[in-house]
Parts: C-alpha cells; structure tokens; sequence
C-alpha cells in the first residue's frame, strides 16, 4: 500500500465520519422524513446541491450562506438516502426508526468506499490532481445519466445502472469534502482556471 493510498484511506474516513456525524443530526432533528421522496424527488434534490455548488464555483457568491463543503457533505448523504431508498423504495409515511437508518446508511457507505478503494488503485489517485470543479461537472453528469435512467423505467442495456451513479456521486463528493477541508482555496482558484 503507498503512501497516498493509506492517506486517501484515513482522509476518506474522515470525510465520512463527518457526514455521517450531520446525517445523524438531521435523523435525530427530523427522523426518517426523507423515506417518502420518490425516486425522481430524490434525484431533484441531488441536482439541487450539485447546481448550488457549481453556481459559487462560478459566481463566488452565496446568498443563502451554504458553503461548497456543506453542500458536497449533503450530496454525500443524499446519496446514500438514494441507496437506501433503491433497496427499500420508498414509503407514503415514516417506515423507519432511527437506529434502522443508521445501520443502513453504514452499510452503504462501506460499500462506496470499498468501491473507492477498487477505483482509486486502478485509477491511481487521479482525483488529487483534479480540480475540485471537475468533481461538480461530473456529479452532475451522473444525475443526468440517473435522470435517463428513471425515464427508461430503470432500465440500460449497456451502462451502470442507478447505484452505481449514486456511489460515484458519494464517492466525488468525499474527494470534494477532503479537498476543500485541505485548502480552503481550492475551489476559486480551480473556478478560475
């Protein structure tokens, strides 16, 4: 193992010990409140996150206050609601207690990062020399193929299926979370180039 792949390691780690840590949060605050977004409602939430980060990479502004690291953290989650929401479909009320959720959403995130190391070992640590604005682009590239996908009835013929989509969106939104608890300064002067 080298020396960047046991750094991405305990990196990712953190990243996602922190997302789970506001996932955790909001179930306590709402409960499972989101067991009741439909596939497509789910999808339009991630879009949402993903054009409010590509928007402060471009305007540097933001008047609501979010921050790129935030929005980044809730793709991470919302993503893993997807997950979830693929195995179990979703509900017409709260179906799901707390301690449910949560074992679920650590059951999908080992998953995602089992699937990270597999990618980052053959790909070689590539998303370190990425701008963290490629993450966004191609965050929200994965949520136009998911859109096809929901339009084809969750049907391909050649292609990764949704899940897969979900993961890499997980899995790029950890690299931005880790890139822009690292330097700050990222995201503008990658907007820049």
């Amino acid at each position: 193992m080298s020396l960047n792949t046991e750094k991405t390691e305990k990196e990712f780690k953190r990243a996602m010990t922190e997302c789970r840590t506001v996932f955790a949060g909001k179930l306590k605050d709402y409960g499972a409140s989101w067991r009741i977004m439909r596939p497509t409602t789910l999808t339009d939430q991630l879009f949402i996150k993903a054009k409010n980060i590509r928007s402060y990479e471009i305007t540097r502004k933001s008047l609501v206050g979010d921050t790129m690291k935030s929005d980044f953290m809730a793709l991470v989650n919302y993503g893993i609601v997807g997950l979830i929401q693929l195995d179990r479909g979703f509900a017409d009320h709260v179906d799901m207690e707390p301690d449910e959720a949560m074992k679920l959403y650590d059951r999908y995130a080992t998953e995602t990062y089992d699937l990270m190391l597999r990618k980052n070992h053959d790909y070689g640590e590539a998303w370190r020399d990425m701008r963290v604005s490629s993450y966004t682009d191609l965050i929200l590239t994965k949520i136009e193929r998911i859109k096809e996908i929901e339009d084809n009835d969750g049907k391909t013929t050649v292609s990764e299926g949704i899940a897969s989509n979900y993961m890499d969106i997980i899995n790029y939104s950890v690299f931005g979370v880790i890139r822009l608890s690292d330097d700050s300064t990222a995201a503008i002067s990658d907007a820049k180039k």
